[in-house]
């Protein structure tokens, strides 16, 4: 399978952020992420993505028309087949996200689904076959250290939408960074006279 130069092969904004309840519903469903997730690579119709996702093409149509309605994607190009016009979609954005604890109009944005609920399903084989990479650390910081610390990790997550589409495996990489306010700390070092 060749891979291919740019990812994905139309253009695209860098970050949209998600401002109305109606595009956070829209990326809140399995079959949706999966859809955009598809969209990372390239352009596709919904004859395409219904033969990926392994749905009816009525079913994939209607999850396509409710993320283009709420601006998560759009037409990127049209192919004449027979007597119609055949429509390839692409994500509107590389990355979309939902702001920490934002409100639009005073009134709180749905909740977003949670990414590492979606990753333990997705990687539970590679775990019990013995493939998977992960880790988990805990750190005391300030509040200022661990969002710079997130825009580090944030050019990993670009870096690793742009990876040139190649291989037969596709990789879940799922991150995250949250503040735990129970976690046990130490107490404040004495001088211990050794």
């Amino acid at each position: 399978m060749a891979g291919n130069r740019e990812v994905p092969d139309y253009d695209l904004e860098e970050t949209i952020e998600l401002t109305t309840a109606e595009q956070v519903r829209a990326i809140s469903d399995p079959l949706r992420t999966t859809i955009l997730g598809l969209l990372h690579e390239r352009a596709a119709s919904v004859t395409e993505l219904a033969i990926a996702v392994k749905r009816p093409k009525s079913t994939v149509a209607h999850h396509v028309n409710v993320l283009t309605a709420a601006g998560i994607l759009r037409v990127v190009r049209t192919r004449r087949v027979r007597a119609t016009q055949e429509r390839y979609y692409g994500r509107a954005a590389r990355m979309f996200y939902v702001g920490l604890g934002r409100q639009t109009n005073g009134v709180d944005l749905p909740m977003d689904f949670n990414d590492f609920e979606v990753a333990q399903k997705e990687s539970a084989a590679a775990y019990e076959a013995g493939q998977m990479r992960s880790f988990i650390r805990h750190a005391r910081i300030p509040d200022g250290q661990a969002a710079q610390f997130w825009r580090r990790i944030d050019e990993a997550i670009h870096e690793f939408d742009r990876l040139p589409r190649s291989g037969e495996t596709t990789y879940g990489f799922v991150v995250g960074l949250y503040p735990i306010h129970d976690y046990p700390t130490l107490p404040p070092a004495a001088d211990l006279d050794v």
